[in-house]
């Protein structure tokens, strides 16, 4: 491994045929942000009174990242770009790659006053391509600490640690000689939430769980890249569109949800119980469970339980955190009808065959 941004191999050839090199090129990109209600303890009233800010959910499509970060829109980006070379007969015969982390700025708020603290990025940390049978894998760690302190307890004197925890991603992208690309977020930091998107800008996944308590006691020194460890990453697959319009309702409509915490292993619902409420995860990963049959697994953003309000109260499955979980609750009834019958339909198209 090699600490420093990665630079280009070399400048390779043009992108043609007959005969020429052939270039294939991809990208893959990481935004990482604070959710509302994120955040646990003591540090959870400089959020609550305004002096920091939560985060509004990044774009489903990723336009001009420089301009996210201009309007503060994210804590830290990881951007891999890389490329392939090959030639006459397929076969990769030069790669090369570059990016690198791009952090963001934390805004603090005392009565009319906003304060701009620009965060610290750490050296990006860009292993060595590794080639394999007709591929070649490019890897690569970014981030850093944010620009306000963060006082902590610690064991030695003067028992007050003033920096912040470090936060970061690790990106992992495949080139295939036929041009197939498979891109990765293989480590990252247990906060904040990690987005990823692919070449062409879209969301494709999301890390699986912010564990603030987790990352506020440990991501200093050697528990991190720049030390000797990383931490492997939690990622789940991207809700539909529904799932984010009625996201949205609940958390930022009127009547204020119930947020609630799951213990790894317990249930958040019983089939057969009686039941009005919907559940949108915040954070971690729900089991879907039927006649003792696992169906599914569903990560944050995913809203689920609408079906005892669809069809006549009673839950018609079993619920169980798979990790710890955060879960906001809202009346059933509060939504949209129509929208929840469309939501319903959504999950038994996409559960395995239930016969």
């Amino acid at each position: 491994m090699y600490v420093g941004q990665a630079a280009v191999l070399d400048t390779g050839g043009p992108v043609t045929h007959n005969g020429r090199p052939v270039r294939h090129q991809s990208s893959v990109t990481s935004l990482s942000w604070i959710p509302s209600e994120a955040v646990e303890g003591s540090t959870r009233l400089a959020f609550e009174t305004g002096l920091a800010h939560y985060d509004a959910p990044p774009p489903d499509v990723l336009d001009d990242i420089e301009a996210l970060r201009v309007e503060d829109r994210f804590r830290f980006a990881n951007v891999l770009r890389a490329w392939v070379q090959t030639n006459d007969s397929g076969r990769i015969t030069d790669c090369g790659f570059d990016g690198g982390g791009l952090m963001g700025s934390t805004s603090m708020k005392v009565g009319p006053v906003v304060r701009t603290f620009e965060a610290i990025g750490l050296p990006d940390i860009a292993q060595k391509p590794v080639r394999g049978d007709g591929w070649v894998r490019f890897v690569q760690t970014a981030g850093g600490r944010t620009g306000v302190p963060a006082p902590r307890r610690v064991r030695r004197r003067p028992f007050i640690q003033w920096q912040a925890p470090l936060v970061w991603t690790t990106l992992s992208l495949t080139i295939y000689a036929d041009g197939k690309v498979k891109g990765a977020l293989t480590g990252a930091s247990r906060f904040p939430r990690h987005w990823i998107y692919g070449d062409d800008g879209r969301l494709t996944h999301k890390s699986g769980l912010a564990d603030f308590k987790d990352w506020y006691r440990k991501s200093f020194g050697r528990h991190t890249p720049w030390g000797d460890t990383d931490s492997e990453a939690l990622v789940t697959a991207v809700e539909t569109a529904l799932e984010r319009t009625l996201s949205a309702q609940i958390m930022q409509g009127g009547a204020k949800p119930s947020i609630r915490r799951v213990k790894a292993g317990t249930a958040l619902v019983t089939q057969g119980e009686a039941g009005s409420e919907v559940f949108l995860l915040l954070d971690g990963v729900l089991r879907v469970e039927e006649d003792g049959k696992r169906l599914a697994e569903y990560g944050p953003g995913a809203l689920l339980g609408e079906r005892a309000h669809l069809e006549g109260g009673a839950r018609t499955s079993t619920l169980v955190a798979v990790t710890p979980c955060r879960v906001a609750a809202v009346e059933a009834a509060e939504l949209d009808r129509g929208a929840l019958q469309e939501l319903s339909k959504d999950h038994r198209r996409t559960r395995p065959d239930r016969s």
